[in-house]
């Protein structure tokens, strides 16, 4: 009775899960069109053998195996590594293996028909595919189980321990506080901008962003950039975690931003301790996703953190806007540094999440999350959709809608069958504030950000969190790194702070 024949069985599953994700990687970059149909086979035959290796035979016994192993467990990761597999298996054994297969399937092709709907501004095209896939999410939402509402089980797959119910306040708060934060934003004078849509060439703009992203501590002999249509970024152990990014020539903060966002989700995969690749605390069992990283809030923390808290500072663009104008002397010769801080920071509602300013982010994620959780609970048609969204964004940012593909088909997310994700966004603003806040009462991290350099920042981010990959809860260490729970506190210090420096 060994621990290693439970780390073999394990390891299996991880093999074939980073397999899927290098053909979803492929998919979404560089797959022509006419391979969607085997591609969706292919990756859901594989998501299959996944799923009948974590909950066969085979594993069941070595868990017991390891359970009753007398070897050595100095630190307490083997228990709880055999522990934390017999939870997620569990849990994975209770949606059935047809749903999973179905739901595969599905993905891949709902992701070529949204990419051709978004294209050609056609809801009406992709309606059925997200009609067939909501079918889906709430069977498994059946499956795994819930006691207050069925969008508790989607959510808690990607966010451990959250509820609808628990959402719902946390929301509140941030309405409350971002509310006059935006009312005192409206009001300051108007900021220059036009200069970012000026005619910036996209390999120029990529060349800048991969200098910065490398020195804030994306490894690129661990990785590359490619583009997408939806920037992403997905890993196949920490040796090789791939970015994507999306650049317009005629609005530079795009392109810059999505990379460094993506890098921050790089550099956490990058980090995790290489004792856990191959193993469960690399991987998602319940969704059967390769992936190091705690939770999906806890990693859109560390992206949130490295695009607003680092890479939209005063500071930073004190010290490398230099750079920026020499790659672009023409576009960027009449501007200051000061005057491009305020360009990418200006309050500026926009009908595109990724593209919105802070201040307004959080509006994009609420509204997604209601909609979500009203289409699982079947409280709103899909047929409805675009009026409702159209109706949210008059309410919330004040925008009107003029198409679907500015509007309901801009994400990614639900062609992806990603129901229950769309809050860690806002999670990761909230953990991104409370980490950074952190982090920079060391004063080698302060220093290093005050002179350019990120090494310090990062090797404090790879302690605090990166390492442990999934062996502790997203809690525990956010709590044990900041010392106190999620709060949304450091979070509206930081966005009051920001609206501050711009009247200033």
């Amino acid at each position: 009775m060994t621990f290693s024949a439970f780390e073999a069985e394990i390891a299996k599953v991880n093999d074939i899960l980073c397999a899927v994700n290098l053909l979803t990687w492929d998919s979404r970059t560089m797959m022509p069109p006419c391979g969607v149909e085997a591609r969706a086979k292919q990756i859901a035959t594989l998501t299959g053998l996944a799923r009948d290796l974590a909950t066969g035979e085979a594993m069941l016994r070595a868990i017991e195996d390891a359970r009753r192993s007398d070897e050595p467990d100095p630190d307490g990761l083997r228990a709880k590594a055999v522990a934390e597999a017999a939870r997620q298996i569990g849990i994975l054994a209770r949606i059935p293996a047809k749903l999973v297969a179905e739901a595969t399937e599905l993905k891949t092709n709902a992701q070529a028909a949204w990419v051709e709907a978004r294209a050609e501004n056609d809801f009406a095209g992709f309606a059925p595919w997200l009609e067939r896939t909501l079918d889906l999410q709430r069977e498994t939402a059946a499956a795994i189980g819930y006691t207050e509402h069925p969008y508790d089980a989607l959510v808690s797959s990607y966010e451990p321990d959250m509820t609808w119910a628990r959402l719902r306040p946390l929301y509140d708060a941030l309405k409350a506080a971002l509310l006059p934060l935006n009312e005192a934003a409206r009001s300051l004078p108007p900021i220059r901008m036009d200069f970012l849509e000026r005619a910036f060439p996209v390999d120029k703009q990529r060349a800048f962003a991969v200098t910065m992203a490398r020195r804030m501590g994306y490894d690129f002999d661990r990785g590359r950039l490619d583009d997408t249509v939806h920037p992403f970024e997905i890993s196949f152990t920490r040796a090789d975690v791939r970015i994507t990014g999306r650049f317009r020539e005629t609005w530079l903060p795009v392109g810059l931003f999505s990379v460094w966002h993506e890098a921050g989700h790089g550099i956490y995969e990058q980090g995790v301790d290489p004792r856990f690749t191959r193993s469960i605390f690399a991987m998602d069992l319940i969704n059967l996703y390769a992936v190091g990283g705690a939770s999906f809030g806890l990693h859109e923390s560390q992206s949130r953190l490295l695009e607003n808290r680092v890479g939209r500072s005063r500071r930073f663009w004190e010290l490398h806007f230099g750079e920026l104008r020499a790659v672009f002397p023409d576009q960027l010769g009449d501007v200051s540094a000061h005057e491009f801080w305020r360009a990418v920071n200006a309050p500026r509602p926009s009908l595109v999440r990724v593209e919105a300013d802070e201040l307004t982010y959080d509006a994009h994620i609420i509204l997604r999350s209601e909609i979500e959780a009203g289409l699982i609970a079947g409280e709103i048609r899909v047929a409805d959709l675009p009026a409702i969204w159209a109706e949210k964004m008059k309410g919330y940012l004040g925008l009107d809608v003029p198409s679907d593909t500015l509007g309901v088909l801009q994400d990614v997310h639900w062609s992806s069958g990603m129901m229950g994700s769309f809050p860690t966004y806002t999670i990761g603003n909230i953990m991104g504030a409370q980490l950074y806040r952190a982090a920079c009462a060391d004063a080698a991290v302060a220093g290093g950000l005050d002179r350019g350099d990120y090494a310090p920042l990062t090797a404090w981010l790879g302690t605090h969190v990166h390492r442990h990959g999934r062996s502790l809860t997203p809690a525990d260490i956010l709590r044990a790194a900041t010392g106190k729970p999620l709060a949304v506190d450091d979070y509206v210090a930081a966005l009051r702070a920001k609206v501050t420096d711009l009247a200033a």
